[in-house]
This record gives structure tokens, sequence and C-alpha cells, in this order.
């Protein structure tokens, strides 16, 4: 039973991935472009309004992306999940344009407020992208409520192709900056929205339950100050690091976010497959064991990566900035940065405990002293330390929001999540990072080491039995026998 509902949650995650993939790789493509004709202040502008865009996408949505998916597994019945789908999108559609009215409106001082110099237009353009992803996020959730991971990959692989063929036009071919990177990523956004409204006209029409957004909200709405904690542990450091050190360091900083990303990566498969899959287990002792191995399996992938990120991370950033050296001290961060997104991985699956049992209104609080935790370090060590203090900052915040979770979790809905074999992975991983760096390794040994963290794992008892006599088999088919 396990195995069957791991197999089907990998399947999607794989599928979700496949975009991922893509995504990443275009992006690490266009990661070059924008050091080259960017620089690092241009590059330090994109992730300022990013950060700005992704905090008010918080707020105007008020949690009802996250009650959507809860209400429309509540009910089998056809009639109340369109009901539940409408609601939905016409609520997201009002948020999204009050907030781009607000944007165009504000655009002047908000724009010196964010320290972007006397470019408006970079703001306006901003937030014509979070009206648009607002929307096409709301209907890109269709097809994962439905487990139709293949059409969510195929209007993300539109969109992506769309929107790096009009960014390279526009950074490179027309020489807009920053501000034609900020357009160029919201063309294919809106091109995608407007062929999905077409397709899914007859499930969004004119029909609103009030009773329904307020039942919604009441799930939904305390989770809102926790996403905004999450928000400021994620991406204020930005704004400190702008403040203390300027945009230059900002930009240096945001190319070690950029390439311990690839956790980032894994995280979004697996979090675009994980809700509907978590909540379709109907059975609670089914889902509890399900929950266990997927957190330890989950960690176990993401440890492996941060690893490897860690390890490589010198000549992975070279190869990112080949042309501008002021970028490869960037890898220094890489992989504190790498290990945080794994502890946010193993969150993400604790949390949702709190979702299946409806008991959301402590959230806040752990994600909040986790967030005063992120703030308070980075104004004792951006200063001194610069992108270090926030790379710092960020990876103890994350271990205060899984450490708060695992006791809130545990208290409200518990699960026999394998601890012993969650300690054995991390500190494995942690330590060959430790060492690797402490010796200076070259490339090849930093490569080795990599490779060898699965057997490492072996003489510390971290597999089961039925997984040793796996490996067995896997080790035989690879040397033939």
């Amino acid at each position: 039973m396990i195995g069957a509902q791991l197999k089907r949650l990998v399947k999607h995650s794989a599928i979700y991935g496949l975009g991922g993939i893509l995504s990443r790789i275009l992006a690490v493509l266009l990661l070059p472009l924008y050091t080259s004709y960017l620089g690092t202040v241009g590059f330090g502008k994109i992730e300022t309004i990013v950060a700005l865009t992704t905090v008010l996408v918080i707020v105007l949505r008020l949690g009802i992306s996250s009650a959507f998916f809860r209400f429309y597994f509540d009910s089998p019945d056809p009639e109340r999940r369109t009901l539940v789908v409408r609601t939905s999108f016409w609520f997201t559609m009002t948020m999204a344009t009050v907030g781009l009215v607000a944007g165009f409106v504000f655009a002047t001082p908000l724009a010196h407020l964010l320290r972007l110099g006397d470019d408006p237009w970079l703001v306006r353009a901003a937030f014509v992208g979070l009206w648009a992803q607002m929307n096409y996020e709301q209907l890109t959730s269709l097809f994962r409520v439905e487990e139709r991971s293949i059409a969510f990959v195929s209007a993300s692989i539109a969109n992506i192709l769309i929107t790096v063929g009009m960014t390279v036009l526009l950074v490179v071919g027309l020489k807009k900056g920053p501000t034609g990177a900020v357009v160029g990523n919201f063309i294919g956004t809106l091109t995608v929205y407007v062929v999905l409204l077409a397709y899914r006209r007859y499930q969004l029409g004119l029909q609103f339950d009030r009773s329904l957004l307020r039942a919604m909200n009441k799930f939904g709405l305390p989770l809102v100050p926790s996403a905004l904690a999450l928000w400021a542990i994620n991406f204020i450091d930005r704004f400190f690091v702008a403040l203390f050190k300027g945009q230059t360091e900002v930009g240096v900083y945001s190319v070690a976010v950029r390439t311990s990303s690839v956790i980032v990566f894994l995280m979004a498969a697996f979090r675009l497959a994980w809700p509907a899959f978590a909540y379709s287990i109907e059975d609670d002792s089914a889902a509890k064991r399900t929950y266990a191995y997927v957190l330890t399996y989950l960690l176990f992938v993401c440890c492996w990566v941060s690893l490897a990120l860690g390890l490589l991370s010198p000549w992975i950033v070279r190869i990112l900035a080949p042309s501008t050296p002021a970028f490869y001290r960037a890898s220094e961060a890489v992989a504190l940065l790498a290990f945080a997104s794994a502890a946010y991985a193993g969150y993400t699956v604790l949390a949702i405990g709190i979702g299946r049992a409806r008991r959301t209104q402590f959230n806040w609080i752990i994600s909040g002293v986790a967030a005063a935790v992120n703030i308070a370090l980075n104004l004792a060590l951006i200063p001194p330390y610069g992108m270090m203090g926030a790379a710092i900052s960020t990876a103890a915040a994350y271990v205060v929001l899984f450490l708060g979770m695992m006791l809130n979790a545990q208290r409200v809905w518990p699960v026999p999540y394998q601890w012993r074999r969650v300690v054995t992975l991390s500190a494995a991983a942690v330590g060959l990072v430790v060492v690797g760096k402490l010796l200076d390794v070259p490339l090849v040994v930093a490569l080795l080491l990599s490779v060898a963290y699965p057997l490492v794992l072996v003489p510390f008892g971290f597999y089961l039995p039925a997984e040793r006599l796996r490996l067995r088999r896997l080790v035989g088919i690879a040397w033939g026998r």
C-alpha cells in the first residue's frame, strides 16, 4: 500500500519535474546573459523587485490558494467542486486587479523606496507580471487537483519557451535592461493564461459563493502571516544586503541563490504534486505511514543534492558567470543556502498534517519565530560579513522553522516519522561538505565525495533490510551480475 502511494507521488513529481528541469536549464543558460548584459547592479534590481512582488502575491491571495486544495477534496460532487473553482477564480481575479492598479499608482515612490533609481516602469512591469502570475497559477492549479501533471507541464513548457525568447529579444536585442527582463518574464505567462481561459471556459462561469469564500478564508487567512514570515526568511535578506552593502552585493548573493536553486527545483516538482496527493489519501493510518517515508526519502534526495552543490559550487559559479570574476565569491554561500532549502523541504512535509487536521491557526507563531531569528541575524551579521551573513541567517531560520513545525505537527496530528534516519542522513551530508571545504579538495575529489554519499550511510545503519536488498540488486545489475 505504501509502495503504491509512493510510486504515485514519484510519478507526478517526476512529470512536474520535467517542466522544472527545462525551466532550470533555461534559467541557468540565461544567468550568463544577465550577468553580462545587466551586471551586478541590474541583476540586483531584478532580485529586489521579485522579492517585492512575491510578498504582495501572498497578501493579495489571502490564503485562497491553500484553501482551494483543501476544499476541492472535501466533496466528490462535481457541482460542488466547480463552485470551489469558480469562487477561487473570481476572488483571485479581483485581488490581482486591485494589486495591478495600486502598482501603477504608486510606481514612482516604490522605485525610490527600493533604491531602484528613477525607473517607475520597472515597477509597473513587475505589477503586470504579478497580475499575470496570480491568475495563471490559479488556473494551472486545476491541473494539479485533477492530477493531470502532463497538461500542467505542457502549459509550463509553453510559458518557459515564450518567456526565454522574449527575454533574449528585449535584453540582448533591444537592450532594455532590467525592465526588459521583467517584461520578458510575464509575456509568456500572459500568453498561456489567455489560452487556458479559453480551454477552461466551461468551468469559469459567473458563479460566486460568499459563504464558501468565508469558509475558505477562515482556513486560509491564518496561513497568510505564516506565508509572510516564510517570505521574510526567503527574501528579506536581499533588502538588508542592499541597505548595508548595496545592489552589487545583492547581485553576487543572487548568483549564490540561483546556484543553490537546484534544491528549489526539486521542491517545486514535489510541492506541485504533494498537496493533492497528501489530501487524497482518505485513511488516516495509511496517510501517516506514507508521510513518514516521504519525509525520509525527500530529505535523503535533498541532502544528497545539497552536498553535491556545496562541494562543486566553485566550479559551478565559474560556469554560470565565466566573464565576471566579481561573481566568483558567490560559491562560498551555496552550501548553506542549499541545506537551508533542504530543511524547508522537510517543513512542507511536516506541515501537511496541520492542514489535514484543519488547525492552521498557530502556524504563524512558528514561522514568525523563525522570521524573527532571520531578521535579528541579518541585522547582526550582514554589516560585518555581507552575503555570508545573509546565508547563515537563512540557514538558521529554516532549521528553526523545521524544528518548530516538528513539535507543533506532532502535537496536533502525530506521525511516526523516522527521526533516527533523518538525523543520520542529514549529519552525513553536512559532515562530507565540511570535510571537503576544510581540505579545499580538487574537483575530482569533490565529485567522488558527492557520489559516495549513499555508501557513507551504510555503516551508520541507515538502510532498512528491504532497502539493503534493493541496493544489492542495483549493485549487481551495475556490475552485470
